[in-house]
C-alpha cells in the first residue's frame, strides 16, 4: 500500500519506507506523514529532493540568524547538494524530544550536541576557533552589540571551555561547557501527530 500525499502523484510514500524512517527517527507514522506532506510542498520543482533555495523559502527559517548554518545541516550528508526526504527526516529527528525508556540515537543528548557543535564549526575541522565563534556571535546579535564586546566574549569563551590550552574548543570541551544547560528540553520542537 502506498500513502499518496497532496497532489503530488509522482511521489509516493510507501508502507515500508514509512516503517524503515520511524525505526531510524523514532517519528510516528503519522508525523512522517506530516512531514512527507511539508517537504512536498517545500519541493517546488516535483523532484523529490529540495534545493537550497527550497529551504530559504520557510519564513521562519528565514528569518532566523542561524538560518544559512541551519541550511547547511540539512546538506551535511549530501554529494548533490540536494536533500531527499530520509535525509530530511534524519536532520529533523535532532529536534525531537527525547522521552524516557525510547533509545533513539539521532535525538539523544550527545547527538543534539552534536548537532549543535556543528553549527559553530564552520570549516567542518571538529573544533570551534574563536574566529568562527566570533563569526555566529555576529550571526545571533548583528549590530547589537559592539566588535569590542563581542571580541572580548569570544575571547572568555575560548579560555573558559578550551581545557587544553589551544585557542579552540573540541567537541569533549563543548560537551563539559554544557554539561548543566538543558540542551533536551533547548533543542527540542514539538511535532504534532
Amino acid at each position: 500500500m502506498s500513502v499518496k500525499m497532496g497532489n503530488k502523484s509522482s511521489l509516493l510514500l510507501r508502507e515500508e519506507e514509512i516503517a524503515q524512517i520511524h525505526e531510524e527517527t523514532g517519528f510516528t507514522p503519522n508525523q512522517i506523514e506530516r512531514l512527507y506532506s511539508r517537504f512536498t510542498s517545500l519541493d517546488r520543482n516535483d523532484c523529490g529532493t529540495l534545493s537550497r533555495e527550497d529551504f530559504l523559502r520557510i519564513p521562519e527559517l528565514a528569518i532566523n540568524p542561524l538560518c544559512e548554518r541551519i541550511v547547511h545541516s540539512f546538506f551535511a550528508d549530501s554529494n548533490d547538494d540536494r536533500v531527499n526526504f530520509r535525509q530530511f527526516t534524519r536532520v529533523l529527528a535532532h529536534f525531537r524530544p527525547i522521552k524516557p525508556n525510547k533509545e533513539n540515537r539521532l535525538n539523544s543528548r550527545e547527538e543534539k550536541l552534536r548537532f549543535a557543535f556543528k553549527m559553530y564549526d564552520l570549516d567542518d575541522d571538529e573544533t570551534i576557533s574563536r574566529d568562527e565563534l566570533l563569526n555566529i556571535l555576529q550571526m545571533m546579535v548583528g549590530a547589537n552589540i559592539s566588535q569590542d564586546q563581542l571580541n572580548s566574549i569570544a575571547e572568555r569563551t575560548i579560555v573558559e571551555a578550551d581545557t587544553v590550552g589551544v585557542g579552540k574548543i573540541s567537541f569533549e570541551d563543548f560537551c563539559r561547557a554544557l554539561e548543566r544547560t538543558e540542551v533536551e528540553q533547548k533543542m527540542s520542537i514539538r511535532f504534532l501527530n
